[in-house]
């Protein structure tokens, strides 16, 4: 009875170390890119039409995380079918899965690859697809926020504007090709236990996480904003910063959620004792949008 009773155990985790293993590497879409299969989720909405020129937003999954939760979170998918644009996820590496920029300072972290990975991914959904150049917008969490930022900074040419929620930066502001700003939209929260608001290391990352504050204020001086920025209450736990007249109109909007977590606002709640407190007051995903929609490429954009 107990040697039955383990094979069920056993068998019944395999089963479920099987599905899990579906479940993180679904998608429907494939490509190679330095000689290694890369995946991705695309989603068109059905009554897009594709015979105009269409935006196309990159959304990128935060550590640990996978292209379908970061689908569902979000809700980039529901807003699309709405607004009429294409939506693609795509798929980090390693396990767990991960955008290379932990570390960037060592060699086998450096984000080369996976920044090459989304630049022939571009290329391929302008083949198949009627894309509009100059509205690529990149957006992402945790650790894919951090990427949405280093692919604005390495892609200037393609990447229209760029949004982050819970952002980890650590490709450096040192190493974007200053010759063409890019817009930014920010989202924080001030009790987020995984990327520290004030920055510094957590118990969960010994990572010296740069301070969000700073970090929207040195972006912002990076993309040659000059006016005082303005402050407003969006409401009860949440305000935000805006820096404007910035070079090629490269705004940086950065939203301060007070008691959030690591969550993306407006979205789908992720379970609080892992996450923090998801804030519904405002919703990121829209908010993106319509920062997107005001800041395509300029006219007399950099080629890539």
């Amino acid at each position: 009875m107990i040697l039955i009773t383990l094979l069920v155990l056993l068998s019944g985790g395999i089963l479920l170390s099987g599905v899990y293993w579906l479940m993180i590497h679904r998608s429907n879409g494939s490509l190679y890119s330095g000689g290694i299969k890369r995946h991705y989720i695309l989603y068109v909405p059905a009554n897009l039409d594709l015979t105009k020129p269409n935006a196309l937003v990159i959304s990128l999954h935060g550590f640990g995380d996978w292209p379908a939760h970061q689908m569902r979170m979000s809700r980039w998918n529901d807003l699309a079918d709405k607004e009429g644009f294409i939506v693609v996820y795509p798929m980090g590496t390693k396990v767990p899965l991960r955008w290379k920029l932990y570390e960037y300072q060592q060699p086998a972290n450096n984000p080369t690859t996976d920044i090459r990975f989304i630049a022939e991914l571009i290329k391929h959904l302008e083949q198949k697809y009627n894309i509009d150049s100059s509205r690529i917008y990149a957006n992402g969490f945790s650790n894919g926020g951090g990427m949405a930022h280093a692919l604005s900074c390495a892609l200037p040419g393609q990447i229209a504007a760029f949004g982050s929620v819970s952002g980890a930066y650590f490709y450096p502001l040192t190493a974007c090709r200053t010759t063409c700003a890019v817009p930014a939209i920010l989202f924080h929260g001030t009790a987020d236990a995984v990327v520290p608001y004030a920055g510094g290391p957590t118990q969960r990352f010994p990572y010296d996480f740069v301070s969000l504050p700073d970090f929207a204020r040195e972006l912002a001086t990076r993309n040659g904003c000059t006016a005082t920025p303005s402050t407003e209450q969006i409401s009860q736990k949440v305000h935000s910063i805006t820096y404007t007249a910035c070079a090629n109109n490269a705004d940086v909007v950065f939203y301060s959620i007070e008691g959030g977590g690591h969550s993306w606002p407006g979205g789908k709640a992720m379970p609080r004792w892992v996450v923090g407190k998801t804030t519904q007051e405002i919703d990121a995903t829209r908010l993106m949008w319509g920062f997107f929609q005001s800041h395509p490429l300029p006219d007399d954009k950099e080629s890539s």
